[in-house]
């Protein structure tokens, strides 16, 4: 699926920095973000009880590619989610969701059953969504688990900007409305499935990831180096934004300057001491990120997109882009198109 266009009602109000708004540059890189798989499931244990670490949604995940990120959202109930050595308790509402697949576990209360709904899963393809039951009794936990397929964790400057966890809660917490109504309508979709629910779940479910990007990087602490602290700093934000806004641009490292407001040298210490990369590089790195969206969502030529991407030769493209995504323009489209 590819979301071109975001809803109005934003999770936080846009903020203005230096007379650039971070959402100049939020926008160019969300509005082509492709989510080009899902995989959903309802798992309803009762009781105490564990999930086992090993055959976890990151296994589940990982057969996809690296672009997978798993994700849990918690319809009813309460349990703990453990990461590495922290544990932190997980309430009605929250969604969780891990960039870099992250392993993890899920329980109630100690030394409980141990129970693997990734295992447990019928074959695909699937006529309704699976709901997993363990145990029987009262009350539970009800929780959406599952994963996506986000293209845009292969440029670096953004997925190097998030964290390994993601924890937003949309119950009871200003800005956060917008997401407990979309949680609720996809818990309403598995409880009464109509017509279409397949296909909707998958939907609303890539909506919402969207939004928790957004909510993560608007409501994020300030960094000292990084892409969030890139967009903090005014003189490199109107830098980015104008990048993102013309990259087919024969930019200069003089010219960015000049966008900058700043010296050439100044510029440049300052691009890399934040960024950790050069300007030039940076315009290059986006640049193939667009080719790789545009091999995967058109029908455009290779050489095409190769001119786009601002190289000279389909040649020089071809070897520049199988360094950043490991395999030729042609092969990477074959299977992101597949």
């Amino acid at each position: 699926m590819y979301l071109a266009a975001m809803p109005d009602r934003l999770s936080e109000n846009p903020e203005d920095v230096g007379g650039v708004a971070l959402h100049d540059v939020l926008s160019a890189l969300l509005a082509t973000i492709r989510l080009t798989g899902a995989l959903q499931f309802c798992f309803m244990p009762t009781g105490e009880w564990e999930t086992d670490a090993t055959p976890s949604l990151k296994a589940l995940a990982s057969a996809r590619g690296s672009g997978a990120i798993p994700f849990h959202i918690v319809a009813e109930g309460t349990c703990w989610l453990r990461v590495e050595d922290t544990e932190t308790t997980l309430r009605t509402g929250d969604v969780v969701v891990f960039p870099f697949g992250t392993g993890h576990q899920l329980g109630v209360g100690r030394g409980g059953r141990l129970v693997t709904p990734t295992v447990d899963l019928p074959p695909k393809p699937w006529r309704e969504i699976p709901i997993l039951r363990y145990g029987e009794g009262g009350p539970g936990v009800r929780m959406l688990c599952g994963y996506l397929m986000c293209e845009a964790m292969a440029f670096a400057p953004f997925s190097q900007a998030l964290p390994k966890l993601i924890h937003v809660r949309t119950r009871g917490h200003d800005g956060a409305d917008w997401l407990d109504a979309t949680v609720r309508q996809m818990v309403a979709e598995v409880d009464r499935p109509r017509a279409g629910s397949v296909s909707m779940l998958p939907r609303l479910t890539e909506i919402l990831f969207i939004e928790v990007l957004r909510h993560q990087i608007m409501t994020a602490a300030p960094h000292a180096v990084g892409w969030l602290a890139a967009l903090a700093d005014p003189s490199i934000s109107r830098c980015l934004s104008v990048i993102h806004d013309d990259p087919r641009r024969e930019w200069s490292l003089d010219a960015l300057a000049d966008v900058a407001r700043i010296s050439r040298s100044v510029f440049a210490e300052r691009f890399r001491a934040v960024l950790d990369t050069t300007p030039m590089q940076y315009v290059r790195e986006w640049r193939l990120y667009l080719a790789s969206v545009a091999l995967a969502t058109t029908r455009q030529t290779v050489a095409d997109i190769a001119h786009d991407a601002g190289y000279e030769s389909e040649a020089t493209f071809s070897r520049a882009f199988s360094r950043a995504y490991g395999a030729p323009p042609a092969t990477w489209r074959t299977s992101a198109q597949s």
